[in-house]
């Protein structure tokens, strides 16, 4: 991969991550959902170290392998003769679908959850618990993401428009704040908003288990997994069975996954 395209590649994502960033925060400003103690060092502190990780471990390897397959003609969708913009579309749709799929099994298979629990340690859902993660579920993750993307044959650009949109809908999801309820009752219906993924993060298994998805909100309710958002209720979140702290600091964040006392898969 030429670096001027590697180049490119890491811009977008980070131009769009970085417009992301900022209106999750204005919206948080114009209408908070509740006031919060966000867990800035350990969230940043986490993102620091997933960023170094990744960077080292992947780099652009989304684009590289796509682009490996492509020249060989491998995926379904090479395969079924979809044109580029097809491909691109169905791609994007195909890749979120995956990821509801991999989010849902790192909440019922407990190797999975040993690493994903440190996403829901967070007791204040804030903007900044979207790079919130253990960089061993990224690493997990890695393999299951560049597979599929050679499996369904998504081209190139398929897999920078999903990265793009991923990006963007993981941030404003985790926004401390609320769309007026006639929008949200609208928006939902496509899309997965900051109402919809805070019940997610609730300290209760039973909401805890539902709204895995990231971009559409379709894959949970085709797999019956879909609770409506409510703006205005407040959830108390944080990670369930009675374990739930405050905020969990970076060296235990770290260390969580391989303690004794954790919650269990479910």
């Amino acid at each position: 991969m030429p670096e001027s395209e590697e180049a490119v590649y890491q811009a977008a994502r980070a131009l769009t991550a970085g417009l992301a960033l900022a209106l999750a925060f204005a919206l948080e400003r114009w209408r908070p959902h509740a006031t919060l103690r966000p867990a800035w060092r350990t969230n940043l502190g986490l993102w620091a170290i997933d960023s170094l990780v990744m960077a080292t471990v992947c780099g652009a390897c989304g684009w590289i392998v796509s682009s490996w397959a492509a020249s060989r003609g491998l995926g379904l969708l090479a395969w079924a003769g979809a044109g580029k913009w097809l491909a691109i579309g169905i791609g994007i749709l195909a890749l979120d679908a995956v990821s509801y799929a991999w989010h849902r099994a790192n909440h019922q298979i407990p190797l999975f959850w040993r690493f994903h629990q440190v996403h829901h340690g967070d007791a204040s859902f804030h903007v900044t618990t979207a790079l919130r993660f253990h960089p061993g579920e990224l690493l997990l993750a890695l393999p299951v993401r560049l597979a599929a993307v050679v499996f369904l044959g998504v081209p190139p650009e398929g897999v920078l428009g999903f990265e793009m949109i991923f990006g963007a809908a993981n941030l404003l999801e985790h926004g401390n704040f609320d769309l007026p309820r006639r929008i949200e009752s609208v928006v939902e219906r496509l899309l997965v908003t900051p109402a919809l993924h805070r019940g997610h993060h609730a300290a209760d298994w039973r909401e805890l288990n539902t709204n895995f998805g990231t971009v559409l909100s379709i894959w949970d309710r085709l797999a019956h997994t879909f609770h409506a958002g409510e703006p205005d209720r407040p959830v108390v979140t944080g990670l369930p069975d009675g374990s739930r702290v405050e905020a969990l600091s970076l060296s235990e964040s770290l260390s969580l996954p391989f303690a004794r006392r954790r919650t269990r898969a479910r």
